[in-house]
């Protein structure tokens, strides 16, 4: 029983986890209209991307991120997975590679950019060594002021 009420838990706060990055960038408008709140787009390669690994690691995972973002941002991650077994859907793919042609053209990795709820670009940063999550929220409300 105990076995059973802790995979329970993980798979719940999996879940809950995962709520907070929207499945797709329509979904993310949606929610972006709906509640008015700007979209912070992370274009990362997950697979790859050394430093976009660390950027999720040390700040988009961070309890303090999470906690902040769920209140304040709608999140999507635009992500160019290489390996083979971690490609995503072709529909999704294609989403993902329009959206970095209109906000990413340079192909910069990691980039985050803050978007309006009608999609003008309000800021864009990449992911600074020394930037604790304090700091790397105060950079994306300074977007959005």
């Amino acid at each position: 029983m105990k076995k059973f009420l802790t995979i329970f838990f993980l798979i719940v706060a999996g879940v809950l986890h995962a709520q907070e990055w929207q499945s797709s960038f329509d979904a993310a408008l949606n929610l972006a209209k709906k509640e008015d709140k700007p979209i912070v787009l992370v274009f990362s390669g997950s697979d790859w991307c050394a430093p976009c690994i660390r950027l999720k690691r040390n700040i988009l995972d961070s309890e303090e991120f999470k906690s902040y973002a769920s209140s304040h941002y709608v999140l999507y991650n635009a992500d160019f997975p290489r390996k083979k077994k971690n490609q995503l859907p072709e529909d999704k793919s294609n989403v993902n590679k329009a959206l970095a042609e209109k906000y990413n053209p340079k192909g910069y990795f990691p980039l985050v950019v803050v978007l309006d709820k009608d999609e003008s670009v309000l800021g864009k940063t990449g992911y600074n060594v020394k930037a604790s999550p304090k700091k790397y929220i105060a950079t994306l409300n300074d977007f959005v002021k």
